[in-house]
């Protein structure tokens, strides 16, 4: 038998639900999982020094690592009415933001992309000052009047509320309202020294786990609820409804065309490198 493939995904909910089947050995003719937990920045990281065999990364991080991983087209998070949020202590209004210090929880998350393309067409003059933090840091920072504004992602969709914040955008409205396409948020991707074949078996195994979680969602249940961070039962339901869906099982046409005009729109305003044009092909 050989060596099991190294995969790294987040301990969230959506990863835990897709990957449950999987990584237990319970998809026929699978290869076998070594899997590391780590948030998304990490996984990044990970990939632009080409460590680990599959992961879970950001789609805007794809610029830099496509050259040797390819992009899977399942298993990933896209979707509709899900997109990051910029929260404030106050109701306000976009051009608020002119100048403000604003926390983000990564330059290099799709998280970022959204709210950078946002700010381009709603803040007259630019946000100021942008602060790199833990997602989790985050909402206290805001609360505490520690920095104007901040990005959040995840969970905090359902709890920024327990913090007294307000929202001011929706990064993913803004999106969709200006593109009509999903939001893409994070991508599977699997190094290309596999090999074509491989590839295509590892897309498969994928799809198959995506299934099985939704035939029995009961089966993963214990594994997302302990590896969810003291996170409430119902908001990790909630989290897996919202993150887990049609795009999961197939990232189809209109994925694509996120992904797509995403990276793109990211290039034109010098965020990240040009894609190739077959930069995206599987297979």
């Amino acid at each position: 038998m050989s060596d099991p493939l190294k995969i790294a995904y987040s301990p969230c909910p959506n990863d835990t639900f897709v990957f449950h089947a999987w990584a237990h050995g319970k998809v026929p003719g699978a290869p076998a999982l070594d899997v590391t937990f780590a948030d998304i920045d990490i996984t990044n990281g990970m990939a632009e020094r080409g460590e680990g065999d599959i992961l879970k990364v950001s789609y805007a991080v794809l610029p830099w690592v496509l050259e040797e991983y390819a992009l899977l087209p399942c298993g990933g998070a896209l979707g509709r009415g899900c997109g990051p949020l910029v929260l404030t202590r106050e109701p306000g209004e976009a051009k608020d933001l002119a100048g403000r210090t604003v926390a983000v929880p990564s330059e290099r998350s799709t998280a970022y992309l959204l709210f950078r393309l946002w700010a381009a067409d709603e803040v007259p003059g630019g946000v100021g000052e942008v602060k790199v933090l833990p997602f989790d840091e985050i909402m206290p920072a805001v609360r505490d009047g520690r920095v104007d504004a901040g990005l959040v992602i995840h969970e905090a969709r359902f709890t920024y509320q327990n913090y007294g914040l307000s929202c001011l955008a929706d990064m993913g409205e803004h999106w969709e309202r200006t593109t009509g396409l999903p939001i893409p948020l994070g991508a599977i991707i699997a190094k290309r020294a596999l090999g074509a074949e491989r590839l295509r078996e590892l897309a498969a195994a994928a799809r198959t786990s995506v299934r099985m979680a939704w035939d029995d969602t009961e089966a993963s249940r214990a594994y997302v609820l302990e590896h969810a961070q003291e996170m409430d039962p119902a908001v990790a339901d909630q989290h897996i409804g919202l993150y887990v869906n049609e795009f999961t099982a197939d990232l189809g046409e209109d994925g694509y065309a996120a992904v797509r005009g995403l990276l793109t729109r990211a290039a034109a305003e010098g965020l990240v490198p040009p894609l190739g044009r077959d930069a995206l092909h599987f297979g």
